[in-house]
């Protein structure tokens, strides 16, 4: 494993783990959205999760985490990240969100998808295929050559660009051998930030939090859940790329 800036750049053993990594957590997040339905108490994904990683062998990456209770992070609604599972049953015309990371072989994998349950506004659809439209612009920048902020830009451009606003509190990250690492990956373009050329071999953690409503952000007495201040809906996805000379790869497919 080299650096550059700071940042680990992975060689082709280590992007190998952190595929299998990866595509664990994609299968989690598929056997949850099988689990989404109007009644079901998120506590239940909670437990979906646990048992998956005890299945597939893997530590649970958030559980422990800066003291995080849980293997999962559930968020409903205006929940935008960070929330915990309960007792809260689900309900026609709610989204949910998952955030789920796991440890294989020493390497983390980590992705999250907002899901609908039964049937939802318009609204809320177009939230969902905004954010899932603006990471895959995202993820289209993370080439050789191309600079860490249009990654930022294309995010933040394609959800303004649909009335809709990107979250600044909360950004995605270099993931590797640690669940944080660098560079962070803002949704948006700050001001001021050094340029930041992108290398083959640089793991990212793309994840765009988007609100239908205003951008900022509270976070509950639990010291974790975080809401969008105005209680509009906010959704979230999240995959994790690695740059390749070839052009950006989804790991967590």
């Amino acid at each position: 494993m080299k650096k550059y800036r700071g940042i680990f750049l992975k060689n082709a053993a280590e992007i190998r783990i952190m595929r299998e990594a990866n595509r664990i957590v994609a299968r989690i997040l598929d056997a949850l959205e099988k689990a989404v339905r109007p009644g079901v108490p998120t506590m239940l994904f909670e437990e979906i999760a646990q048992a998956k990683c005890r299945e597939y062998g893997v530590r649970p990456a958030f559980q422990g985490y800066h003291g995080f209770p849980f293997a999962l992070c559930c968020s409903v609604n205006e929940e935008i990240v960070h929330g915990f599972p309960s007792d809260r049953l689900l309900k026609n015309g709610d989204i949910v969100s998952f955030d789920m990371g796991v440890v294989y072989e020493g390497f983390y994998g980590d992705s999250a998808k907002t899901f609908t349950v039964g049937e939802v506004s318009g609204k809320a659809n177009a939230l969902l295929d905004a954010t899932r439209s603006a990471l895959a612009h995202g993820i289209e920048q993370a080439r050789p050559g191309n600079d860490l902020y249009d990654i930022s830009k294309a995010i933040q451009e394609y959800v303004e660009g649909k009335g809709m606003h990107v979250v600044r509190r909360f950004v995605g990250h270099g993931i590797g051998r640690n669940l944080h690492e660098k560079p962070e990956v803002p949704n948006f373009v700050p001001q001021g930030s050094p340029s930041i050329p992108l290398k083959a071999g640089m793991v990212l953690a793309i994840e765009p939090m988007v609100t239908l409503g205003s951008p900022e952000v509270k976070v509950l007495d639990d010291k974790w859940t975080a809401v969008t201040r105005d209680g509009s809906l906010a959704a979230h996805f999240e995959h994790t790329v690695v740059v390749t000379g070839d052009g950006p790869e989804i790991l967590s497919l």
